[in-house]
């Protein structure tokens, strides 16, 4: 693992100190990596959402859609 070291103004190392204690990681770089992969989690949601949104629809989206929508959710969950 490499090391990245990072300047803060004291009001934002108070509360990374302060979401470290409350939140109970270990340090704040465990706190970091948490950050940074949801900010990675939503980048990518980001990038499906834009996809489906440019993409020709494939068919009505009723009921039956959302239906079978909830199916594949359910059987992927199971996974």
């Amino acid at each position: 693992m490499s090391t990245m070291n990072i300047s803060l103004p004291e009001p934002l190392k108070s509360f990374v100190d302060e979401q470290v204690k409350e939140r109970g990681y270990a340090t704040s770089s465990e706190y970091v990596r948490e950050l940074i992969r949801k900010d990675q989690e939503r980048t990518r949601l980001r990038a499906i959402l834009i996809e489906g949104a440019v993409s020709n629809p494939v068919g009505p989206a009723d009921g039956a859609y959302f239906d079978g929508l909830r199916n594949r959710v359910r059987r992927r969950a199971k996974r």
